[in-house]
């Protein structure tokens, strides 16, 4: 269907795609990795006519092709879901789906037309339950984006570009996105699926191709490479030596909750010890971020006991949480860890001047706050750019960095590497190890097992708001979900 043939493209002098080839068939999933800066979203947008390539050929069903703009793209057939769903909040599924291009009947919008359409749009990919006449503004995030590929197959796409589609699903939406995929496919869809989630790669697609430094590393069939493989021509590592090595043994008790619960929690009793990671293990909606916004003051805890190096604590915001030395960095970095139009350094400095804004001037912080900057390795074209504009493991670095700051006794950690490559993981891995290391007591919430079972020296795990277990480091997966799920109860 599609064929690039040594594409290349620079902005303002600087090569970010070089003599890149990639090829789509009919019916093939073909999935696009590396690590952020890779080039991989500079490739899709000139497949789907959003750039023009600066060297290079388009070709689109045997034809060369030279797209003046996305809407030409997809007049020819090929759609794009982006991360960030292009959706009117307050309008149905079928609004949205012909969004102007409405069918009109006498001059007047024909309603009617538009919804059956729709119903059928939705009936031919097996989704019959989710209907026309919903407000996508009060739908999940895997119906909305639904709402997004029939919008597409309304327009008589052949090919789909798929950007991080699961980064925002809770774990039973991605079974259904999974299911999705699998059903256009069988249509003779073409996909071209980006994502830095190693597992659905290897479970929904056909063929692989590495992007690293603008170039293409390889392109192969999946099933005729590990995940150690993958990782390998990705950032240049072994999957093996992706986890730093654990903690010997378990400093003193730093963080202890006994017996503590709120509207969403049930006697919860644990112990976070000084030089440790606890991972919190569980199913979605079974407690996990409940657990640490409740720690943090978020959502208070209003019965039990907290106690802090021994002593007694009773934290009713995050305020007094952070002036205790906790810090929380949450699982939305966007929505509620970053003030995406101020600068890196305002945004490194934001916890120093929450608790001393009669410090927040001084030459001494702003100097400290630069420092953890590089300590952390973060990459930006200057401390003054927008923090936007910075990569998903950047802006995790930023956040880390605001909060070493203030030398935090405890980190309640809540998906540190959602969204992020697997080399900025690898480094996140590291921070936080050597956090541990440092005598913090480190929490650890994470969907991704694998993560989990290699960073934890000991495991919590979570159901219904209580804790269902306590497991070493060392646990699998099965005795995990069998806590999780209650079917070892």
């Amino acid at each position: 269907m599609l064929q690039l043939r040594g594409v290349g493209k620079s902005f303002l002098g600087v090569q970010v795609l070089q003599d890149v080839d990639l090829e789509l068939a009919a019916g093939e999933v073909h999935a696009v990795v590396g690590e952020n800066g890779a080039g991989k979203s500079t490739l899709m947008k000139i497949a789907s006519g959003v750039y023009h390539p600066d060297a290079g050929t388009v070709r689109w069903l045997g034809r060369d092709v030279s797209f003046r703009d996305p809407r030409q793209a997809q007049a020819a057939g090929i759609g794009i879901i982006h991360q960030e769903f292009n959706l009117l909040a307050d309008r149905t599924v079928a609004q949205n789906v012909f969004l102007g291009r409405e069918p009109l009947r006498r001059g007047l919008v024909d309603t009617a037309a538009m919804n059956e359409r729709t119903a059928s749009l939705l009936a031919s990919i097996g989704e019959e339950s989710l209907s026309p006449q919903a407000i996508v503004g009060r739908l999940g995030v895997a119906q909305q984006q639904v709402t997004e590929i029939v919008k597409a197959l309304s327009l008589d796409a052949r090919m789909l570009i798929m950007d991080e589609p699961t980064a925002a699903l809770a774990d039973h939406e991605v079974e259904l996105l999974y299911g999705l995929v699998r059903r256009l496919k069988a249509r003779g869809m073409g996909i071209l699926y980006v994502s830095h989630r190693l597992k659905e790669v290897f479970d929904l697609t056909d063929r692989i191709t590495v992007l690293k430094d603008g170039r293409r590393v390889t392109t192969v069939d999946t099933s005729s490479i590990t995940a150690d493989g993958l990782v390998r021509h990705m950032v240049g590592r072994e999957l093996s030596h992706y986890y730093p090595p654990k903690s010997a043994e378990a400093g003193q008790e730093r963080l202890t909750l006994q017996g503590a619960g709120n509207n969403r929690l049930h006697d919860i009793s644990l112990a976070l010890h000084a030089g440790q990671v606890l991972g919190i293990c569980g199913l979605q909606g079974s407690g996990r971020s409940a657990l640490a916004r409740a720690i943090f003051g978020v959502d208070a805890f209003t019965r039990g006991n907290v106690h802090l190096d021994g002593a007694s604590i009773r934290l009713s915001s995050p305020r007094q949480a952070i002036r205790a030395g906790i810090a929380y960095i949450t699982e939305d970095r966007k929505a509620e860890g970053l003030t995406a139009q101020q600068s890196v350094l305002d945004n490194a400095m934001l916890a120093t001047r929450a608790l001393s804004p009669r410090w927040f001037a001084t030459a001494g912080r702003t100097l400290k706050a630069r420092e953890l900057l590089a300590a952390v390795e973060v990459h930006a074209a200057s401390e003054e750019q927008e923090v936007r504009y910075l990569s998903g493991g950047n802006q995790q670095k930023v956040i880390l960095a605001r909060w070493l700051a203030l030398t935090p006794r405890v980190l309640l950690f809540d998906e540190p590497t959602r969204g992020i490559d697997v080399g900025a993981k690898a480094a996140i891995h590291d921070l936080i190890r050597k956090l541990a290391s440092e005598g913090a007591a480190v929490l650890m919430i994470s969907s991704d097992l694998p993560e989990l079972l290699g960073m934890s020296d000991r495991l919590a795990v979570m159901r219904d708001g209580r804790i269902a277990g306590e497991l070493p480091g060392t646990a699998d997966e099965e005795t995990v979900m069998r806590l999780a799920t209650g079917a070892s109860s």
